[in-house]
Order: structure tokens, then C-alpha cells, then sequence
């Protein structure tokens, strides 16, 4: 059998008698780590041990020290029947990754063990700062904090801070959640007389601390008032929606809503072609409101709510990506395009291509969905062979255009208007030209020009309205230098 046993948090007070009397009756006695306070005080009672500290200098991280340790455990009590004990700071089941490997090896290998359970030093350091558990409490490896989520509404303690490395891996993780001055508690040796120290300090002073040690911990304190997250903008439309909320906000519907989510849109690709940050992080703010706002009421109307929508994007995100979450291997970006498409289809139940060009919103900019029809269609070969095929079609459209301009015949001017703004479309997918960039350059390149005309007319003293034609179309040659 293996014994688990847990030395406490430091101070010979704090050992349990259970601990004493397991280490006495031992025949072998290994410790991870000899640099623990109580050790001083097996060492008193003549108690023969081993340790594991060797391993922390010759492997590469801390998961290959923990793994190796539980396996040489395991080893050494396949080799005898004599029972052995383990020990670890604190308490066993408390940030004890080695502990959690070999109970894990135990089993696989039908190996006995026991459990002696010690004081934490959790519990020391919720009696030194007051901390009822019951008002929610997260306990974090400093490892792993990368793959933890943070909550202001609970406090939250980040053990095994080992040195000013892992300190300022953990202030960095944390300011990506919380404020950069959140008052915070620097907790050392928690328990043990003469070598505790407590100190509340602010966030980003956190890993400048001389002391930082093995014994070290932070304690982040609960503060709904820390920054924003995401639960609070749910709360905000809520509140918004509610009858004490605003009453624009509580009559909008999905239909009223429409515009909006266009609008803050378009503006995203403005900020985003200005190249401005803070007007990009707005106006992805105002979308972000978007989808809040028609997850709400979709919640008010008892059909869906903002889990749904996030439970149905993780799901599509997963199933279109089975070369990342799935065994499927891809050559490169074009192979992944495929492979959504082919999910996509599948997903959606198209059964004919035409069935896939139909499924081409309608509500799209016009330019915007010719060309995502023309290159669907072109992913079966219905293409031109070269861009300069597609820039014949044309002058043949213009004449076609311009047979019917003078007729009263409106369908037939706007189906041939149609036509040659879908080549042109044509030839700029060939030239991998977005239609839409095209046509917005030009409106800017329009206004700018025509803006020179009016400051020029001003100089002049003159109004637009009173100037000819020609004395405009002079100025706008002008403005093209």
C-alpha cells in the first residue's frame, strides 16, 4: 500500500497525529520536496525519509518532475510488500499534481492506497484573511492559469508562485481580466509563526515583491465592481428590458432590430479601413449589443437564449474544423475552404448546386452577392477560362444596354444594366478585386473630386448652382492632379 500523507502548511502545530504515527510506523518514507518547514521537525523525531528534490534540477518542467515521481513510486512498491509513504506539503488533495498522477497509476495498476488528510494551507490562509468559502472561492495552480477562466464574483487564490517568473506570468493573466490597480493579497508561509507575511498590494506590483518563494500565494478578493465582463452586459439588457428599463429598448423586436445590426456593421469596416483601434473596439461593441440584444429577446419569448446562440457557434466552430478538433488532415488554407463547404452542404441539406447558390442571401449588397454566386458556380467549372474572356462580356452587355436605354421597356433596361454590372463583377473576382472595395473607392474618389469643385467655387465666390457645366467638369479635371 501507498500512504498519502500531508505535512500540514508549515508549522509543527498544524501536523495531524494521524500524519506522526503513519511516518513512525514507515518502512520507507519518501518526500516530494525537503523544503518544507515541518521537515525540521521529522528530522527531530529521527524519522529516515527520501526526497524527490533531485528531479526539479534534472527535468525540463514541472509535469515531467510530478510524472516521474508518481511512477518511481509506483515502481518502488511493486517491489515489496512493505508499505510506503508518500508526503507532500500541506494537504494531499490540495494543488498536488503528483499526488493526482499516482492515484491515478494506482489504480491503473491496482495498487493500494490511503488517503491521510493534514491541515491545508487553504484553510490557514482563510482564517488570516477572514475568507468564508461560502461566498465562493476558486483555488488555481499558478501553472495553469492560462486555461482558467476568471470571476470577480468570487475570490480566487493562486497557489505555487514560486518565484518572480511565475509572479509575472500571473500578473499578466490576471490584468487580462481584472483592473491593473486591483488591491490584491501577497500571502507567504500562510500559518507558520515567524514566517508568515500578508501584505495587500496592488495588482501590477505583484511579481516587484523581494520575497517570493515556495511558500507563496495571491489572493485575488471577490469585486462584482472589477471590470466589465461579459455577464455584465447581459445584465445591463436585462435591466434595459425590464419594465423599469428604457422604454425604447423594451418595445424593439427582432424585425426593428434589423437596420441596426447593418448599420454597426458597415461601421466595423469603416473602423477597420481607417485602421483605428479605438473606433474598431466601439464599433465591435455595438455589434457585440446586437447579438445580446436579439439573444434577450429571443429569451423574453421563451424560443432561445444566449447560450443557445453560443452552444450553436461551438458546435458549427467544431464540426468545420475536424483538422483541428477532429483527425482529419489538411495540405493547406484552399483544402480547409473545401472541407467547410462540404460540411456546410451537408449541415444545411443542399442536395443540388443550384440549391447552393440559392441559399446566397438575398439581403446581401448586390455586388456582394454576385460575387458569391459566380464563385460557387465556379467551383464546378462553370467559370471563363481567363479574365480576358470575362472582360469581352463586357462591351457585348454595353451594346445591349444601349439598344433598350431609349425604350420605355423598364424591365428590359434594368435586366441589361443587371447584366453588365454582373460582369463586372466577373471581372473582378478574376483580378481577386472585392466588387464592394471597387465601388466604395470610387463613391470616395467621387466625393473627394467633387469637394475640390466646391472649395475652388467658394474661392471664387461662386455658388454650384450658378456655375455651368463646364466650369465644373474644368475644375474636376483639375482636382485629378
Amino acid at each position: 500500500m501507498i500512504k498519502i500523507i500531508g505535512l500540514g502548511p508549515g508549522s509543527k502545530e498544524a501536523i495531524t497525529l494521524g500524519c506522526i504515527e503513519n511516518l513512525k510506523k514507515a518502512d520507507k518514507v519518501f518526500l516530494r520536496t525537503e523544503k518544507h518547514p515541518t521537515v525540521e521537525y521529522i528530522k527531530e523525531l529521527g524519522i529516515d525519509y527520501e526526497t524527490f528534490d533531485i528531479k526539479y534540477e534534472t527535468k525540463d518542467n514541472f509535469e515531467e518532475v510530478y510524472s516521474s515521481i508518481a511512477k518511481e513510486l509506483i515502481a518502488e512498491s511493486e517491489k515489496s510488500d512493505r508499505d510506503i509513504v508518500y508526503t507532500v506539503p500541506g494537504h494531499p488533495l490540495v494543488a498536488e499534481k503528483s499526488v493526482k498522477l499516482l492515484i491515478n497509476l494506482c489504480k491503473e495498476n491496482n495498487i493500494e492506497f490511503k488517503i491521510v488528510p493534514a491541515v491545508s494551507f487553504i484553510d490557514c490562509l482563510m482564517e488570516r484573511l477572514n475568507i468564508d468559502p461560502v461566498d465562493g472561492l476558486k483555488i488555481i495552480d499558478a501553472f495553469d492559469m492560462k486555461s482558467q477562466k476568471m470571476n470577480k464574483r468570487e475570490g480566487t487564490i493562486i497557489t505555487q508562485v514560486y518565484d518572480k517568473f511565475i509572479a509575472s506570468e500571473v500578473k499578466l493573466e490576471l490584468m487580462n481580466y481584472y483592473k491593473d490597480d486591483t488591491m490584491v493579497y501577497f500571502v507567504r508561509a500562510a500559518g507558520i509563526e515567524d514566517l508568515e507575511e500578508i501584505k495587500e498590494i496592488p495588482l501590477y506590483e505583484l511579481d516587484r515583491q523581494e520575497n517570493i518563494d515556495h511558500l507563496t500565494s495571491v489572493y485575488v478578493p471577490k469585486d462584482v465592481n472589477n471590470s466589465y465582463d461579459f455577464y455584465d452586459l447581459l445584465d445591463i439588457m436585462d435591466k434595459l428590458r425590464s419594465e423599469d428599463g428604457c422604454p425604447w429598448d423594451a418595445k424593439q423586436t427582432h424585425d426593428s432590430l434589423k437596420k441596426y445590426l447593418i448599420e454597426e456593421t458597415y461601421e466595423v469596416l469603416e473602423a477597420i479601413e481607417k485602421d483605428n483601434i479605438d473606433m474598431l473596439v466601439e464599433e465591435l461593441g455595438d455589434v457585440l449589443l446586437q447579438v445580446i440584444f436579439h439573444s434577450q429577446i429571443g429569451k423574453e419569448d421563451g424560443y432561445f437564449n444566449i447560450k443557445d446562440v453560443i452552444k450553436s457557434i461551438c458546435e458549427k466552430m467544431i464540426m468545420r474544423h475536424p483538422h483541428v478538433f477532429g483527425d482529419v488532415s489538411v495540405k493547406d488554407s484552399d483544402e480547409v475552404l473545401q472541407n467547410w463547404d462540404k460540411i456546410k452542404n451537408k449541415e444545411q441539406g443542399m442536395k443540388s448546386h443550384t440549391q447552393i447558390l440559392k441559399h446566397v442571401p438575398k439581403c446581401l449588397p448586390g455586388l456582394m452577392r454576385a460575387d458569391k454566386v459566380q464563385n460557387k458556380a465556379a467551383k464546378v467549372g462553370f467559370d471563363w477560362d481567363n479574365v480576358e474572356d470575362a472582360m469581352k462580356k463586357i462591351p457585348e452587355e454595353y451594346y445591349e444596354v444601349k439598344d433598350v436605354y431609349k425604350s420605355k421597356n423598364k424591365a428590359k433596361i434594368l435586366e441589361e444594366i443587371g447584366d453588365i454590372l454582373f460582369s463586372v463583377v466577373n471581372v473582378a473576382r478574376f483580378l481577386d478585386i472585392d466588387p464592394e472595395s471597387a465601388i466604395n473607392y470610387s463613391i470616395d474618389k467621387f466625393i473627394k473630386r467633387f469637394e475640390y469643385i466646391e472649395k475652388m467655387a467658394k474661392s471664387k465666390n461662386k455658388n454650384l448652382e450658378d456655375m455651368s457645366l463646364n466650369e465644373m467638369d474644368s475644375l474636376w479635371e483639375e482636382s485629378k492632379n
